[in-house]
C-alpha cells in the first residue's frame, strides 16, 4: 500500500484565488513522508505539454509519484452543450493523468450535480453513457477511471447526483467494464450521505481501485440522529468536523481488514490539512502505522480484483513492486 496526500486545506488557494501554484504545493508537501501526491484539476491553470512536463519534473525531484488526479465532471447538467464541454474537459484530465502518472494512474470521474430539473432515470442514463464513451479513451491512454462516492465539488451549486448509495450503485452496476473503470472509495463521504462507511465498502470492495482517506467527528452537542436525515442525504453538515484520520467516526480497523481480505494493496490518498499541515502529518503517520499493522508493511501496489479484470480483458498488469528501501 502506498500513501498519497491531497491538499484539501489549500484548494481555494490553488484553484480559486490562485495564490498558491502546483509547484508551491509540491514543495509544501515535500516535508511529509508520503509516496505520492494526488493532484486536482483546478491546479492546472495551464495544460500545455511544457507546463505538464515541468510539473512532472518537480514531482520527480521531490520524490513523489502522481497516482491519482481529482476531477469533477458534471454529466447531469440539463444543457447538452455543457455536458459536451464537461466530457471534453474530462478527456483532457485523462491526458494529464497519463502524462504525469503513467500507465495505471487513475482519474476521478463523478456523476455530476443533482440538478433539480433532471430526473434520476435520465441522469443515470447520461452518466452511464458518458463513462462508457470515456472508457476506450482511458484504455488507450492506460489510465483507470475511478468513480468516487462523493458529496460536492467546491465550485458546484448542488450536491452530487449519485450521493445516495442506491443511485451510485445503479451507475456502477450498469458499467460492465472492470479493467478500465472502478470505484474510488471515500469513507467520510459515505458517512456524509448517511451510510455506515465500513458497510458501504463491503458493498463495493470488489470494484475499488483507489481510496481516499479522511475522518470526521461530530461537533460538540451533536448526535447521529440529528446528522442522519430520513432521506440519507445531508451534504456537508456543520455537525461534522474535519480531523486526524483514525480519531473520527470511521471504523478504520474494519475498513483496513475489509480491504486486505479483498486483496487491496493499492493507493490510499489522505484528504486532510483543513486544520493545518500538522494534522496532515499526523494522518500520514497513522497510515504508515496502519500499513505496518494491516498490510504487512507492503509498499507494493496491487489490487487483486483489478488485476484479475485486466487479465480477463487481455491487458497487462499495472501492479508495482515494493519501493526500494521502503516508503519515502
Amino acid at each position: 500500500m502506498r500513501i498519497s496526500v491531497f491538499p484539501k486545506g489549500d484548494l481555494e488557494a490553488l484553484a480559486v484565488h490562485r495564490t498558491m501554484t502546483v509547484f508551491d504545493w509540491i514543495e509544501k508537501a515535500s516535508a511529509l513522508p508520503a509516496d505520492g501526491l494526488e493532484l486536482y484539476s483546478g491546479m492546472f491553470w495551464q495544460t500545455d505539454d511544457a507546463h505538464l512536463d515541468a510539473v512532472g519534473e518537480a514531482l520527480a525531484v521531490a520524490g513523489f509519484e502522481m497516482p491519482m488526479l481529482c476531477a469533477s465532471p458534471d454529466f447531469t447538467h440539463p444543457d447538452p452543450a455543457v455536458r459536451s464541454a464537461e466530457f471534453d474537459r474530462e478527456v483532457e484530465m485523462l491526458r494529464i493523468t497519463a502524462r504525469l502518472g503513467g500507465r495505471g494512474a487513475s482519474t476521478r470521474v463523478l456523476s455530476g450535480q443533482r440538478h433539480p430539473e433532471v430526473a434520476t432515470e435520465q441522469g443515470v442514463e447520461w452518466v452511464v453513457g458518458a463513462i462508457e464513451r470515456l472508457i476506450p479513451i482511458a484504455r488507450e491512454l492506460g489510465v483507470t477511471l475511478a468513480m468516487e462516492n462523493h458529496y460536492k465539488d467546491g465550485a458546484w451549486s448542488y450536491p452530487e447526483f449519485a450521493q445516495k448509495s442506491e443511485v451510485f450503485l445503479a451507475i456502477v452496476d450498469a458499467i460492465e467494464d472492470r479493467a478500465t473503470f472502478g470505484v474510488q472509495f471515500d469513507p467520510s463521504n459515505a458517512i456524509v450521505a448517511g451510510d455506515d462507511s465500513a458497510e458501504f465498502l463491503e458493498r463495493v470492495v470488489d470494484r475499488v481501485v483507489t481510496m481516499q482517506a479522511s475522518d470526521r467527528s461530530l461537533a460538540p452537542g451533536a448526535s447521529l440522529a440529528e446528522l442522519r436525515q430520513s432521506d440519507g442525504t445531508i451534504g456537508y453538515s456543520p455537525l461534522l468536523q474535519h480531523g486526524v484520520i483514525g480519531r473520527g467516526m470511521n471504523d478504520y480497523p474494519r475498513i483496513f481488514e475489509t480491504l486486505v481480505t479483498a486483496g487491496y494493496d493499492g493507493w490510499i490518498s489522505i484528504e486532510d490539512g483543513v486544520n493545518g499541515m500538522g494534522e496532515m502529518a499526523e494522518s500520514v503517520d497513522y497510515l504508515i502505522e496502519a500499513r505496518d499493522r494491516y498490510f504487512g508493511g507492503s509498499t507494493a501496489v496491487r489490487v487483486e480484483t483489478h488485476e484479475h479484470a485486466l487479465a480477463a480483458a487481455g491487458l497487462p498488469s499495472i501492479a508495482k513492486q515494493e519501493l526500494i528501501g521502503g516508503a519515502r
